[in-house]
């Protein structure tokens, strides 16, 4: 049986942090954009939602904002169908195909808009100049799997052609980078669970932790080892 290695996973948690936090940073200082998620202005494309609202403020805005349950990483995720849905306002949604909103411990950590074919920006080129001036960005987009990224300080804009309309996602980086920092910490926990190995002090027994014949080994007989080879 091979071993798994023991990590600490508050160790493991702030590693991974401190490298994603300094990528994040070496790509914002090579970038041409140097906002930051609460200088970008308001904009009429974006209907009113901003990357960092509230739940509250977000459901203040729009009624249709329902709370969605977190995920074990606090992560949620919330659809919003305008075009379709015809209790929006569809003056003031009109172009809108689809809004995603993805909030982190109750903030919106991303927004990701899909526009309608009616839309006055239809080319990946006129859509990244608008938006770009609507929201005072740089102009350089670099290309990213077909589409346009900006990466700015602390967020990155990325721009895209889908279902022959443009759509475009706001997102800040600094919470990717805790969400992945949180699956990676879970995934380690996971690993330890998965590694233990469980004895039963009367029958000198052995049983991996998930091992259901443990239903009939008494609290009081079992002893905890991290892995095999401790319990050898």
């Amino acid at each position: 049986m091979i071993c798994h290695p023991i990590w600490n996973t508050n160790r493991v948690f702030w590693l991974l942090m401190v490298v994603l936090f300094a990528a994040a940073t070496a790509t914002a200082q090579s970038s041409p954009c140097s906002l930051k998620i609460d200088q970008l202005p308001e904009s009429a494309e974006l209907r009113g939602f901003r990357v960092g609202m509230t739940f509250e403020q977000a459901k203040a805005h729009v009624a249709q904002v329902q709370l969605a349950r977190p995920d074990q990483f606090g992560v949620a995720r919330i659809s919003l169908n305008p075009y379709f849905d015809k209790s929006f306002d569809q003056t003031a949604f009109a172009d809108i195909r689809t809004i995603s909103l993805d909030f982190l411990d109750g903030r919106l950590v991303s927004l990701w808009i899909g526009f309608e074919g009616t839309f006055k920006w239809q080319t990946l080129e006129t859509f990244v100049d608008g938006m770009s001036k609507s929201l005072s960005l740089p102009a350089e987009w670099s290309p990213k799997q077909g589409g346009r990224k900006l990466i700015c300080n602390g967020f990155s804009a990325t721009a895209s052609i889908i279902a022959g309309s443009p759509s475009l996602r706001i997102s800040d980086e600094a919470a990717q980078a805790t969400i992945a920092a949180r699956r990676e910490e879970a995934a380690a926990a996971a690993e330890i669970a998965a590694a233990l190995v469980i004895g039963d002090q009367r029958t000198k027994l052995y049983y991996p932790s998930d091992c259901s014949a443990l239903n009939s080994v008494a609290e009081a007989s079992r002893i905890k080892f991290k892995d095999r080879h401790e319990a050898d």
